[in-house]
């Protein structure tokens, strides 16, 4: 690890878990799981605290609905002792594409390759 990574690392926790985070990891935390974008879930021995090391940038969003709902102590297990049942209609998770070329961009939306043009609207032209 060179210099500049290790200074990043000690000051920046939006890179990955500050030296902290992993000290307090090492001696606290007891590993639950792994979800399947690599993030891996912790808590305490006594279970009253719970926390996430992201696998690259900590965006929450990256975090499925039965990892959350664990973290956030809405269920005693976790998803890998207990799964959610899933529906058949049920998409898979994904997480926040706003500034993403995957970003959902609504019929009129400016950023659309293909804008549709408004019938019902005429600009104000000066005379």
């Amino acid at each position: 690890m060179s210099l500049k990574s290790t200074f990043i690392r000690f000051l920046t926790w939006w890179n990955g878990q500050t030296f902290n985070t992993q000290f307090w990891t090492w001696r606290h935390g007891k590993k639950v799981g792994e979800d399947e974008q690599g993030n891996v879930f912790y808590q305490t021995a006594d279970g009253k605290r719970r926390w996430v090391i992201y696998n690259g940038e900590a965006e929450a969003s990256r975090i499925s609905p039965e990892w959350h709902g664990w973290l956030h102590h809405t269920w005693d297990q976790p998803p890998t002792k207990e799964p959610l049942p899933h529906r058949a209609w049920e998409e898979p998770h994904l997480p926040n594409l706003t500034g993403t070329a995957r970003a959902y961009l609504p019929e009129g939306s400016l950023y659309r390759a293909d804008p549709v043009r408004r019938r019902d609207y005429e600009s104000w032209k000066p005379e």
